[in-house]
């Protein structure tokens, strides 16, 4: 064991700290299967050429997400004693469900969380667990919320989430059962933050209908933009109508430990739960997140079953069973890595390298705003940037978006650096995320450096026709074929683009959608005038051959949407070429041109709200 041990870690020793290695390697399907497809061996391997194995052909097909230069999606950069508390949890197949059989485990759970809770300023009575991570979390909080708010499963529930929300809280509601008009995806101000005015009109909105709001989550630390919701003032909406408050801290939570840090996250200790990662700004291996809950006892009122298998392992009521706090019977100690790393280097240690993330975040932040060359497409916050080059004579989005993708290509290519990518209000943003301890401003300025000058790679964005569905003609009149909407589709196009919609008549006067419903029609308007109108403004004129509806037709994730933002009322009687819901998607799909209209309409629209 010894003997392997010290082999093992030699190999890992030196490719850890190969710095010749770039941060991703790709490898398709064919190739790794090449290396990879045998058989289960049924006789012992040498161990030596097993370790080879893996540093040859499975390594180095896979991000190095700790590289000084991987600045894509949300770094992981570990720690070696964390990975030796893995190391340490794994070889003694720690299981921590129960204190009966993990004491001391159980204890160091505890005592780590009692430092989260320490750090954001929650009761010490507050409960948690650790999990996996992030969408863990945040369906350990939905179900914690629902049992203690509601009990069991019903139609009336209300969710709310901003639309720079995680998309696990999307498969958390799915998984948890919400149907589409039970979730309220919220549109976010000028520098994507959830404002406290929409919340609170959303919700009453939903009083008002006899409907039950349950549950809002919030961000701390998008993770598009890093952007921070003002938690104070939505914690405050919240509890004035005794909905839950849900904080999203995964990304962003651990920033609490540095000075300007926690300013940015004020309020965060007055949600009702809070999703943290210590695999991200706290550098512990994969997989660590936790969910803290500040009503002690909700936790285990929810998650609490004690079968007849299980009652010798039934906890006292000084001692905790952390499989009672959540969905995992079975589960190692996640603990011992956080306590492991947190004493062999020392908290202080860890404030110094968020603030240097947040420092260099600044940095290149400062550089790009300076730059002719680039311009930032959101405000900077919590070590995310996210910009996109200009180039000479090019205004066209389209064209933006393929000289930008091009350029994330490239340096992909180069083997320099990683970034990735995003959509802000629809166009195209390259997102550098900086939280790596490695990372130096040299880095940083390499990267930049090479977006500035680099010639872009060619890429494909092009979206793939997988399916047409046969479809016979449609029933709709000749004035569909001169809508501007499908001015690029052929005839026989335009028949199945519109095979699934039907026509409308609405009077005078009437209202075809209401601010804050949950249908999900699309409507393009064949004759007539409209308004649409948030209380008392008028946004703008609707006439032949606008639409609307798109925002709440097009899916968000998981088939959950925006709800109606405004009110569309008809100026004169109104004829109607109506998308029902759920085919809008497969209609940009399908058809990419009208897809790109509605979407840059989409942009334009949500800014206004």
């Amino acid at each position: 064991m010894r003997e392997l041990g010290y082999r093992t870690v030699d190999a890992l020793v030196e490719w850890l700290t190969d710095d010749s290695q770039p941060p991703l390697r790709r490898a398709s399907a064919a190739e790794m299967r090449a290396r990879l497809a045998t058989p289960a061996p049924a006789k012992p391997h040498d161990f030596d050429g097993v370790l080879a194995r893996l540093f040859a052909d499975v390594l180095p097909y896979a991000s190095r997400t700790g590289h000084p230069r991987f600045f894509a999606f949300v770094p992981g950069s570990a720690t070696w004693p964390g990975a030796l508390g893995d190391l340490v949890a794994s070889a003694c197949n720690v299981y921590a469900g129960s204190w009966m059989e993990s004491a001391g485990p159980s204890q160091l759970e505890l005592e780590v969380l009692g430092w989260f809770k320490d750090w954001i300023g929650y009761p010490a009575d507050a409960s948690g667990v650790l999990v996996t991570g992030a969408s863990a979390a945040n369906v350990t909080a939905l179900a914690c919320a629902r049992e203690t708010l509601a009990g069991a499963m019903n139609d009336d529930l209300v969710l709310y989430v901003g639309d720079q929300a995680h998309s696990s809280l999307a498969r958390a509601a799915r998984l948890l059962g919400f149907r589409s008009n039970q979730v309220r995806v919220l549109p976010v101000d000028k520098r994507f933050r959830l404002s406290p005015r929409t919340l609170a009109e959303a919700i009453d909105t939903d009083f008002a209908a006899r409907r039950r709001p349950l549950f809002a989550a919030v961000s701390a630390g998008a993770t598009n933009t890093g952007s921070v919701d003002p938690l104070r003032e939505l914690a405050g909406v919240c509890r004035e109508r005794g909905v839950w408050c849900h904080v999203d801290a995964a990304y962003g939570g651990f920033a609490v430990l540095s000075e300007r840090g926690r300013a940015q996250l004020d309020g965060l200790e007055l949600g009702d739960s809070i999703a943290l990662d210590p695999h991200k700004w706290l550098y512990q291996p994969y997989e660590c997140g936790c969910l803290l809950a500040r009503d002690g006892a909700a936790l285990r009122h929810a998650f609490e079953i004690v079968p007849d298998y299980l009652r010798d392992a039934q906890a006292n009521e000084d001692e905790v069973n952390f499989a009672d706090l959540g969905l995992q019977l079975t589960r190692t100690s996640r603990a011992l890595k956080v306590w492991v790393s947190l004493h062999a280097f020392g908290l202080d240690a860890f404030r110094t390298a968020i603030e240097r993330s947040l420092e260099l975040a600044e940095h290149a932040a400062g550089r790009l705003e300076s730059s002719s060359a680039f311009e930032l497409c959101a405000p900077p916050s919590l070590g995310v940037v996210c910009f996109r080059r200009r180039f000479d004579g090019v205004d066209d989005e389209d064209e933006l978006e393929l000289r930008n993708a091009g350029l994330v290509a490239a340096l992909e290519d180069s083997g320099l650096g990683l970034v990735s990518s995003t959509r802000l209000r629809g166009r195209y943003a390259i997102r550098l995320c900086i939280l790596n301890h490695t990372s130096t401003r040299e880095d940083v300025d390499r990267v930049l450096d090479f977006l500035a000058t680099a010639e872009p790679a060619h890429v494909d964005l092009s979206v793939a026709y997988e399916r047409h569905p046969t479809v016979s003609a449609t029933s709709q009149d000749d004035r569909s074929t001169g809508l501007p909407l499908f001015r690029s589709l052929s005839t026989d196009e335009l028949a199945r683009a519109t095979a699934s919609a039907n026509e409308r008549r609405v009077r005078a006067g009437e209202s075809v959608v209401a601010r804050w419903e949950s249908s999900r029609d699309f409507y393009v308007l064949l004759d007539g005038r409209a308004e649409v109108r948030i209380d008392d403004d008028l946004i703008r004129e609707l006439g032949p051959g606008d639409f609307f509806g798109e925002l709440a037709a097009l899916e968000w994730g998981a088939g959950f949407s925006y709800p109606r933002l405004a009110n569309v009322v008809a100026r004169t009687d109104l004829q109607l070429l109506v998308f029902p819901n759920g085919t809008l998607n497969d209609l940009i799909r399908d058809f990419p041109s009208v897809g790109r209209e509605i979407r840059a309409a989409a942009s334009e629209r949500i800014a206004r709200h």
